[in-house]
């Protein structure tokens, strides 16, 4: 996918979370505000409650078992 060049302004007290919070994760600057970005458009949200679905369709009778049939569906 092409890239865009975004050029936004932050205060210092920003510019310096951004950096140091990108390089404890090990990633650019530029990585850590795109994935931030990713994660409030909903796409690892998204991709949480899929597994979380499949997670719950998987071990149903797991639940069941051990919950009662009435707490495992609405």
């Amino acid at each position: 996918m092409p890239k865009t060049q975004l050029n936004v302004r932050v205060d210092e007290e920003t510019a310096r979370a951004a950096r140091e919070r990108a390089l404890a994760r090990g990633m650019s600057v530029n990585r850590y505000i795109e994935e931030l970005v990713r994660q409030d458009a909903g796409e690892v949200g998204r991709t949480f409650v899929e597994s979380a679905a499949d997670f719950m369709k998987s071990y149903e009778s797991v639940f069941a078992e051990e919950f009662g049939p009435e707490r495992t569906r609405p």
